[in-house]
């Protein structure tokens, strides 16, 4: 028996392909399913059955595509009111996949209806679980997705649904979760690439704590989402169109410029360093990178149309990947080339990066505003004296308050400065990019 691991870096989630004897099941499949297909035909196996262990909110699902497209069952929890014909699994039930078996647990907590699925071989015996936003690695899932009425009764059943996965199954069971590897659907930052049942007993708050305690400290913890994450769930139970990752129409100069100047979102792609150096006045810069879907989802207009901006035609196609997975199909168009040739005879807007040993000097200086983009709890952790601390997701809406003039911009590494930076830029403002990460800022410079 085979698990493949299908990563999804850019989300911080994981699909899972189980094979055996020629015959295979997919677990949480993202919505791009070519690379589950092509996985696959690589190993010569048959898809029989699609497992989802939760209605998920922060991508959109590739299950219903993959099982219509293949013809295979769909499995999915019977409390989830969908919208799509589908096998509906309780607690108890098991998936036959001929030489491997699937027994459902229900165990909520992410959601309420949320469901783990044992895997077992031939023999019968457990040697992995498939934990969804259940058990993760070192942590649980965040429980405060569904209503917030609901968090404290789903943190509660988070902590006895991690105690009945470890109550029942040995500890040499692999444990397989959806998120955790960067996602915001984990309550904590998640802690190695695997790990086990055994493990668990020893790293996890819900099995290291009693039950008040890990409540007390999950709810502590639980910080913002992005935005995106409210249309996620509606589109999985609705279901989801079939994906389109082809190459949005090519717009020429006078197109793209007529697109910004109507206040459309006008997207640029490239490295942050080459956006400052010069870009179109009027376009968002968001680096094409593992953290580029998060951000965009979580500062878009949803529903608005977007045209991307890129070096190439294969980063656009990329960038397009990464949108579909978290539902933004109104990309309606793309401008591919030298950001000269775009501009069609406009000048560039170009802005100084710098680093924070840089920034030392410029502190000294009244006139000189430093914007911090963290979320409030970095900030609260350690800042620059002084500083302005607008999280990025609230900039959009709050970039009024961000005073005219020099304006030093950093976050935690220089991506999500880069993008505010792009975000309030304007003929009034003199934008500084600081591009370096913030445990170099200098200790002078620093508030406790």
């Amino acid at each position: 028996m085979d698990v493949t691991i299908i990563e999804t870096s850019g989300l911080g989630d994981r699909s899972y392909l189980v094979s055996a004897e020629g015959r295979a099941a997919v677990i949480d499949p993202q919505r791009d399913i070519d690379r589950i297909l092509d996985l696959a035909d690589e190993k010569g196996v048959s898809i029989t059955h699609v497992l989802e262990t939760h209605i998920h909110n922060d991508y959109v699902t590739g299950g219903l595509e993959l099982a219509r497209t293949l013809g295979a069952e769909y499995v999915v929890a019977d409390g989830d009111d969908v919208g799509f014909t589908r096998r509906a699994v309780r607690d108890g039930d098991v998936v036959d996949v001929g030489p491997m078996s699937f027994a459902v647990l229900h165990t909520p907590g992410h959601t309420h209806t949320h469901v783990s699925y044992v895997l077992r071989d031939a023999s019968g015996s457990a040697v992995g679980v498939f934990t969804g936003g259940s058990m993760l690695h070192g942590t649980t899932g965040r429980t405060d997705l569904v209503d917030d009425d609901d968090t404290v009764e789903l943190t509660h059943a988070q902590y006895h649904s991690v105690r009945r996965l470890a109550h029942e199954l040995g500890d040499d069971v692999e444990v397989y979760p959806t998120h955790g590897f960067g996602s915001f659907c984990s309550a904590t930052p998640a802690s190695g690439d695997s790990s086990t049942i055994g493990d668990e007993r020893q790293n996890n708050p819900a099995l290291t704590n009693d039950e008040q305690t890990y409540v007390d400290q999950l709810l502590a913890g639980l910080g913002a989402y992005p935005a995106y994450y409210a249309h996620m769930g509606v589109i999985n139970t609705e279901g989801p169109a079939p994906v389109d990752l082809s190459l949005p129409e090519p717009v020429d100069p006078a197109e793209l410029r007529r697109r910004i100047d109507s206040g459309e979102w006008v997207v640029d792609l490239r490295s942050r360093t080459a956006f400052a150096a010069g870009h179109l006045a009027g376009t968002f810069g968001f680096e094409l990178s593992t953290q580029f879907a998060t951000y965009l989802g979580w500062l878009y207009r949803w529903g608005a149309p977007m045209t991307l901006v890129g070096e190439d035609r294969d980063q656009i196609l990329s960038a397009r990947r990464e949108l579909a997975r978290i539902g933004v199909d109104k990309v309606t168009g793309s401008a591919a080339g030298d950001i000269s040739s775009l501009a069609g005879g406009d000048a560039l807007q170009s802005y100084r990066v710098a680093a924070f040993d840089d920034l030392a000097g410029a502190l000294d200086r009244d006139e000189v505003t430093v914007l911090d983009v963290r979320q409030t709890t970095e900030f609260d952790g350690g800042h620059i004296r002084g500083a302005l601390n607008i999280p990025l997701h609230e900039l959009l809406a709050r970039r009024d308050e961000v005073p005219a003039g020099e304006v030093w911009v950093h976050c935690g590494s220089g991506y999500r400065a880069s993008i505010a930076c792009s975000l309030i830029e304007r003929a009034d403002r003199s934008v500084v990019l600081i591009d370096d990460a913030f445990d170099k800022a200098p200790e002078s410079a620093l508030v406790s």
